[in-house]
């Protein structure tokens, strides 16, 4: 449940807040009162993205920025603004994440198909497009000694999901940089600068659609393996990523760092028998 004004004054910054989930981590500060930031490369999905939430409320402060996450000189641009404006960043939120194709290992193939290229280009957007945004508005919160990052990693980091090898293994990456970066923080700046992470299980977005829908909508023979390998038996709806993302995001998480909290529908507890 979205509770009002539980953020309230926060200055909050969700990278990918033009997509599904990004949006939805994105409404959890936008309900609770704070200054909310949407970063991204595509001004339309971000723009899209502020008008829907200011109709379901109106009288909040929802800014957006495009930037390429992979770019620090723009972040660091993007951060001297809010800075300027709002006068400090009290939340950071790395959202920022994708796949794509080459990275992948379609069926009938192996992984000597493997396109290197992209497999590169996909640990760079995943891992780097986590660690530049941590670094650059890090840097805010080092200075202030209190602020909260929270990461986005995958079921994928933790078990060997087929086809997704790229993905994967950045997600991975991502989670031991979470890990590293909360002892960092807490042992350099203190214990008031927080770093989690959140796994999400499947959930059903724009980039995985055609993975797990045919055309009529019906299931597919991959999107009926992954429900049978979920004890509750369905995918995940946008709406119940935010309440873990309220909780690590607020006081109430005040003594937990370095963790990482699957929201998953208990895939990750599954042994399959």
């Amino acid at each position: 449940m979205l509770v009002k004004e539980k953020f309230k004054g926060k200055v909050s910054i969700v990278t990918g807040g033009g997509g599904l989930l990004g949006g939805a981590m994105a409404e959890v500060f936008v309900s609770g009162g704070a200054y909310v930031i949407l970063l991204g490369r595509n001004r339309q999905s971000l723009e899209n993205k502020k008008a829907e939430l200011l109709s379901r409320y109106p009288d909040q402060c929802i800014e957006t920025m495009a930037c390429d996450v992979l770019e620090k000189g723009d972040l660091k641009i993007v951060k001297n603004q809010i800075v300027s404006q709002f006068g400090t960043i009290d939340i950071l939120v790395n959202a920022a994440g994708g796949n794509q194709d080459g990275a992948t290992i379609k069926p009938g193939q192996s992984f000597k198909d493997l396109d290197s290229v992209a497999f590169e280009q996909v640990n760079k957007l995943n891992l780097m497009g986590t660690v530049l945004p941590s670094l650059v508005f890090g840097e805010v919160m080092a200075e202030n000694k209190q602020g909260v990052i929270l990461n986005i990693s995958s079921v994928t980091a933790d078990r060997a999901v087929t086809r997704v090898i790229g993905y994967s293994a950045a997600k991975a990456a991502v989670e031991n940089f979470t890990k590293s970066l909360a002892v960092e923080m807490a042992h350099k700046f203190g214990d008031k600068i927080r770093v989690n992470a959140i796994t999400p299980g499947f959930f059903i977005a724009e980039q995985n659609r055609k993975l797990l829908l045919n055309d009529d909508g019906s299931y597919t023979e991959r999107a009926k393996t992954i429900l049978n390998s979920t004890p509750m038996k369905r995918f995940g709806e946008k709406e119940e990523i935010q309440g873990v993302v309220s909780f690590l995001c607020s006081d109430e998480a005040s003594f937990i760092t370095g963790a990482v909290i699957p929201v998953d529908g208990g895939f990750l507890a599954y042994s399959g028998v």
